[in-house]
């Protein structure tokens, strides 16, 4: 006995409906929002989830907009010495390259191109072909220098203490 049959492909294994197999093989039918299966948003919007990048060249800016209504703008230099990657990090114990404080040339700060990783990052390419960072967008609002998120930072770093702080003043 022959396993299929020449007109429609079905082997003698396959005896569910063309209904079923088709319903198999197909993706899952979307929803789009009515009264029976509203669309409802985030309890609150998130601070690092990004709903607009732009990076202006001329400008030397990337700019971020975020769920909350937050903007960051981080200029390239400073971008590129928040670079995450073990090259300029380091590793394993080992310091890397911007822990060595170098000078940063134009081509160093010059973005080339950006990609978008996943909906948690993004990885600019450099005008001197370094490319191996990937700034998460919690990393990149952590980062933001505006007045608002600077005073956050600094609230969340322990007081210093005044044996501390005379120390670090008498330092020579």
């Amino acid at each position: 006995m022959p396993l299929g049959d020449a007109n429609n492909g079905i082997t003698k294994q396959d005896n569910r409906s063309r209904r079923e197999r088709e319903r198999a093989t197909s993706c899952p039918p979307v929803r789009l929002p009515c009264d029976h299966h509203p669309v409802t948003a985030p309890a609150s919007p998130s601070p690092t989830v990004a709903t607009r990048i732009h990076a202006d060249r001329e400008a030397r800016t990337l700019r971020i907009d975020w769920q909350d209504g937050h903007v960051t703008v981080h200029d390239f230099t400073a971008l590129r010495w928040l670079c995450p990657c073990a090259y300029c990090r380091g590793e394993a114990g080992m310091p890397g390259w911007l822990d060595t404080a170098p000078t940063l040339t134009g081509e160093q700060t010059r973005l080339v191109d950006i990609a978008l990783v996943g909906n948690y990052a993004v990885a600019p390419s450099w005008g001197d072909g370094h490319h191996t960072g990937y700034y998460t967008f919690a990393l990149l609002r952590d980062r933001c220098s505006c007045g608002e998120c600077s005073a956050r930072r600094s609230s969340r770093e322990p007081a210093m203490t005044q044996e501390a702080r005379h120390a670090k003043e008498h330092q020579s």
